[in-house]
């Protein structure tokens, strides 16, 4: 029996927090040996990374995956754009998504999926201060209101 293991690596956690989520896409990645075993060690971070469509192609810019410590690469940068490996229909679609205005496209995290790399990202519109005030406080109701009902109060 096959079981479909996956693993998130490294997460952009303030991404849900700072962007609404619109839709969510998986992708390969273009990576030397040195930065999957850097990842597979989750030294990386995608804060303040985005996804730029550069012709027909995407690439993840302002990613930052750490030198692997064994490596001998003294030449490494740890914030080269990398490209996404996706089908071509896809990539138009993304394309002509991220040129929409107020739409931006947003890596998630970096997933181990059947053995391999992908990175989730997704097509997202960023939320003002008063949306993240207002969902902050909605939550605080919502906690506030389930423990009041776990405690048996009434209202």
């Amino acid at each position: 029996m096959r079981y479909n293991h996956l693993m998130i690596l490294i997460e952009y956690r303030k991404a849900r927090a700072e962007y609404e989520i619109i839709e969510t896409y998986q992708a390969g990645i273009v990576l030397s040996g040195a930065e999957v075993k850097s990842i597979r060690n989750k030294n990386g971070s995608l804060h303040g990374s985005f996804v730029k469509p550069v012709g027909n192609e995407l690439f993840l810019v302002g990613a930052q995956i750490s030198p692997y410590k064994f490596s001998d690469n003294k030449e490494y940068d740890p914030k080269r754009s990398r490209k996404l490996l996706l089908r071509k229909r896809e990539i138009f679609a993304l394309i002509e998504a991220s040129s929409l205005k107020g739409k931006a496209l947003i890596p998630l995290s970096f997933e181990l999926a059947h053995n391999q790399i992908k990175l989730n990202f997704a097509i997202a519109k960023g939320k003002k201060l008063y949306d993240r005030r207002k969902e902050l406080k909605e939550r605080d109701i919502k906690r506030e209101t389930a423990r009041d009902l776990k405690r048996g109060k009434a209202w």
